[in-house]
């Protein structure tokens, strides 16, 4: 296991989570943000999608016994600050992830729920969202749902920032130690309005809405960034403010991109500086 002998070497983080062959989303994305915040990414595969920004064409799970093996073969050789997961898809997988979760080898691990990518394709089984309450949310330190998400696992409809509130509150009863609702897709026509809740104070995040289609991996940026700033020793919610402020910076710098035919990709080049 790598050991902090050198304050030189840049923090290391995780990411467990599908690959967009489009490159906007999922552990390119993962990737893409951490090295925005100087973070060292690594990164565990769990399928393999054929995706661009029109839509989800097809996918395939990675076998979960080398979904283990690339865990198990990144923590025997890095000292690990920062996790996060994304596309799990399957129980079994859910479930692999959970247990070095269980056994504190995931520090500060986000959870960013992944059911249905922007296009609407769904990107998860259905029993997989079981694991996901019953094995992995106990385990998570953050867990980053969007509203549809929130919604689905609470079973609740949510069409206000009030409605965050209650359903971040519903989601801590499932275990996990934080809990973000992102409120993107609320018709809010002037903000974008993320609540964070640790169980005793509710945090509130405002950013002005910008009109672009270039939304594609927002949610994954958006957790990668979080789970880049846990690496590097911030607070939670110093974590999240300037994770929001990073992709809200990352959508202004793409929303005249014509990259692809649909969901366009953010502008994740807008580097954080940091000095170590």
């Amino acid at each position: 296991m790598d050991t902090a002998s050198s304050h030189r070497n840049p923090p290391v983080a995780i990411t467990i989570a599908g690959s967009d062959s489009g490159g906007g989303a999922g552990v390119q994305a993962d990737l893409k943000t951490f090295a925005a915040h100087h973070v060292y990414g690594t990164s565990v595969i769990t399928a393999v999608t054929a995706q661009n920004t029109v839509g989800v064409q097809s996918y395939r799970t990675v076998d979960p016994d080398l979904v283990f093996a690339q865990i198990k073969s990144i923590l025997d050789d890095f000292w690990i600050r920062g996790s996060k997961t994304g596309m799990l898809a399957t129980t079994e997988v859910v479930q692999i992830v959970a247990e070095f979760a269980k056994d504190n080898m995931l520090p500060r691990l986000v959870v960013d729920p992944v059911m249905v990518a922007a296009s609407g394709d769904s990107l998860i089984t259905s029993d997989a969202i079981e694991a996901y309450i019953d094995d992995l949310f106990p385990h998570a330190y953050l867990i980053t749902p969007n509203a549809p998400e929130a919604s689905k696992l609470v079973g609740v409809r949510i069409d206000t920032s009030e409605d965050l509130v209650t359903a971040a509150i519903e989601l801590k009863k499932m275990g996990s130690q934080n809990v973000l609702v992102k409120g993107g897709h609320l018709d809010d026509e002037k903000e974008s309005i993320d609540v964070l809740y640790d169980g005793d104070q509710v945090f509130t995040f405002r950013a002005t809405r910008i009109e672009s289609k270039n939304t594609h991996g927002t949610g994954c940026t958006l957790s990668a960034a979080i789970s880049a700033n846990l690496a590097r020793g911030t607070t939670l919610t110093d974590a999240v403010r300037e994770a929001k402020a990073y992709v809200t910076s990352a959508i202004a710098g793409s929303k005249d991109w014509a990259l692809g035919h649909g969901w366009g990709p953010l502008d994740h080049f807008n580097s954080v500086v940091h000095h170590y």
